[in-house]
């Protein structure tokens, strides 16, 4: 009797454990949680997480509770693939990822091939969602509409100036410099001098002796904060007082961190600050009650997770094609970035873009603020 009561037990905890799995609704995060883009991962693994306690609290996806695991891709596209394929044998059925364009591309199609519906905060190049893949979408824009803002900024208030490009040859670098330079060329200006860098080196001084040489009036940047901040710094070591401009990509206090004072005056494209929207104010107000700032892609991630669940219950499933074919429809979603729609390629439907300027706040600390439709000003 002893065995046999045993063995019930086994069974009922076996088939209990059964339960709870089927109860869940299983979210994986992809992005640099470590390497020299953490700050962004940080800030898409917190955007998830609080969106998923704020879900569950409120009952779920269709009574179900969400559940979160992270991959870590250290911006590798390599690792990313990795990732995707872990998370597939993982049973994940929705992920919030990738940051970088050229990790996303890939582990896109994997996703794909798994039946698993993904979202990127934060991943702005074309190719993201110009290959009919029926599971990618993004809440944040497009570098072709991001280098239309930046060439056209350009175009208003540096024509007929030296404007010099560096990109750091990824897809997305190298991709919104080339949508810049592209604006500015339909408008009649070219750029004094067209390089490529390599992400992780330290020593740009080469680089910055011919930026010297060409002495640029503005030197535009497509690459991420790190490196952009290292270019600042040693631009004003050696004496290059010419301003930078970049996107999305320095988005983070860290590149402030890294380029030091010399970052004052940093011109940045990038979406309507989303802290300020009052359909954030109670989310902000949980992030900041924690300890963390929700900067960037923070509430772009955040937004993912609202995505799918107003999705999920427009649609009755948690079925991610099916889900995804109420993302195409047209359907509006409430978020925490405004009301968000899709158009047949997974893109957001509204422009997301305008132009920052970092500068010195009150207290001391250098951080980028919102500039007026008349144009930025220190």
């Amino acid at each position: 009797m002893k065995r046999i009561a045993t063995l019930s037990f086994a069974l009922g905890f076996a088939f209990a454990l059964v339960q709870s799995a089927a109860a869940q609704v299983k979210f994986g995060v992809g992005g640099p949680i470590t390497g020299p883009n953490a700050a962004t991962g940080a800030q898409m693994k917190n955007g998830v997480e609080q969106a998923a306690t704020d879900i569950n609290a409120a009952g779920g996806i269709l009574g179900k509770k969400l559940t979160v695991e992270f991959g870590d891709d250290v911006s590798d596209p390599k690792q990313g693939v990795s990732v995707a394929n872990n998370f597939a044998a993982d049973g994940v059925k929705f992920v919030i990822g990738h940051y970088n364009s050229g990790v996303t591309i890939p582990a896109s199609e994997v996703y794909q091939e798994n039946g698993i519906l993904e979202i990127t905060p934060a991943s702005t190049n074309p190719t993201v969602t110009e290959r009919n893949l029926w599971n990618i979408f993004r809440t944040c824009g497009r570098d072709d509409q991001q280098g239309k803002v930046a060439g056209g900024y350009i175009l208003a208030h540096f024509k007929g100036k030296r404007i010099a490009f560096v990109h750091d040859k990824t897809t997305y670098g190298k991709g919104l410099a080339d949508e810049t330079l592209k604006a500015i060329k339909a408008g009649g200006m070219k750029e004094v001098i067209y390089e490529g860098i390599n992400t992780g080196d330290k020593d740009y001084s080469a680089l910055v002796s011919k930026i010297k040489q060409a002495a640029p009036d503005l030197v535009y940047f497509g690459g991420l904060y790190t490196e952009g901040g290292l270019i600042v710094r040693q631009m004003r070591d050696q004496g290059v007082k010419a301003p930078l401009m970049g996107g999305d990509g320095i988005t983070s206090d860290e590149f402030a961190t890294v380029g030091g004072p010399g970052v004052e005056g940093t011109l940045m494209t990038y979406g309507p600050d989303p802290r300020n929207r009052p359909e954030a104010k109670a989310a902000v107000a949980e992030f900041r009650a924690k300890g963390f700032e929700p900067e960037a892609y923070t509430l772009y991630s955040y937004a993912g997770v609202q995505i799918i669940k107003q999705a999920a219950e427009a649609a009755k499933s948690l079925e991610p094609k099916k889900i995804a074919e109420q993302m195409h429809s047209g359907m509006r979603f409430s978020t925490v970035l405004g009301d968000l729609a899709y158009d047949k390629k997974g893109d957001i439907t509204k422009l997301d873009y305008v132009m920052y300027i970092w500068k010195k706040e009150p207290s001391g600390k250098i951080g980028y603020v919102e500039c007026p439709t008349s144009g930025c000003s220190m």
